[in-house]
C-alpha cells in the first residue's frame, strides 16, 4: 500500500485529468480509480444550491432510501405504544417503548442513530427536545421519522434509509454507498439523489438552482458533476 503522500500525489494527478463538470458515469468511474486506504470509504455526493436557507420555505429536509443501500445499517429507537412494541423490535429497534423510553433517553441514553415516533406518542416525545434537537435526533413528519406505521419506519431507517437537510451555506450533502459498491450500484445511488434534487427544488428558489455538485471518497479528491 503506498504511503499517504504517494497516495495523495497519485490521486491528485488522477482528478487532474477530470477537471470540470463530468457526466455520472464517468465521475464514478473516475472516484473508483483513486487510489484508497485499507478501510472502506464512503462516497459522499454534496449539492451547492442556489437557495436561501433563511428562509423557510426554500429550507430541504426529507429522507431518501438509496435503490442500492448504503452499506451500513443504522440502531434505530422507536417511541410507540405498548402494542407496537414487540412489533418494531422485529422490524429492528434496538429499544422501544413508550414513557419508559422517554425516561431511560431523558436520563441519558444515547447510544442510538435515528429515533422514530408515532404521532400520538410526539406529546411525551417533546419532553426530549432539549436532548435530542442539539444532536438532530428529533423525531420529525418531514424527516419521516414521525410515522402512523412505526413499524416501517423501523424497517427502512434500520436498513440504511438516511435523513437530510440543508446546511447554512446551501448545501445537501448524503452518503451514496460505500468504495467496495460495483460502479452501477454507486451510479443508480447517485442518479436517484440527482433526481431527488431536482424534485424537492423550492418553488421560491431564483436563478440558478444547482450551482455544482461534487462526489468523493472519505480520502479522495472531488470529482464535480456537469450540470
Amino acid at each position: 500500500m503506498p504511503s499517504m503522500t504517494k497516495r495523495h500525489r497519485a490521486n491528485q494527478e488522477i482528478a487532474a485529468k477530470y477537471e470540470g463538470g463530468q457526466s455520472p458515469e464517468v465521475a464514478i468511474k473516475a472516484l473508483k480509480s483513486f487510489k484508497g486506504p485499507k478501510f472502506d470509504q464512503s462516497v459522499e455526493v454534496c449539492a451547492h444550491l442556489g437557495i436561501d436557507p433563511r428562509q423557510a420555505d426554500q429550507q430541504l429536509r426529507g429522507s431518501i432510501a438509496m435503490p442500492k443501500g448504503v452499506g451500513k445499517s443504522a440502531r434505530v429507537v422507536c417511541f410507540c405504544g405498548e402494542d407496537k412494541v414487540e412489533d418494531a423490535k422485529a422490524a429492528g429497534a434496538i429499544e422501544a417503548g413508550g414513557e419508559d423510553l422517554v425516561k431511560k433517553v431523558g436520563d441519558g441514553w444515547m447510544d442510538f442513530d435515528v429515533a422514530v415516533a408515532s404521532p400520538d406518542m410526539m406529546r411525551v416525545v417533546s419532553k426530549l427536545g432539549r436532548v435530542l434537537g442539539p444532536k438532530g435526533l428529533m423525531p420529525s413528519p418531514k424527516a419521516g421519522t414521525v410515522s402512523p406505521d412505526v413499524v416501517n419506519a423501523v424497517k427502512e431507517y434500520a436498513a440504511g434509509k438516511l435523513e437530510y437537510r440543508n446546511d447554512s451555506g446551501g448545501n445537501l450533502q448524503c452518503i451514496i454507498g460505500k468504495m467496495s459498491f460495483s460502479e452501477g450500484d454507486l451510479l443508480e445511488n447517485l442518479e436517484y439523489f440527482l433526481a431527488l434534487v431536482e424534485k424537492i427544488r423550492p418553488a421560491a428558489a431564483k436563478g440558478q438552482y444547482v450551482k455544482k455538485i461534487v462526489v468523493s471518497g472519505t480520502m479522495t479528491p472531488g470529482i464535480q458533476i456537469a450540470e
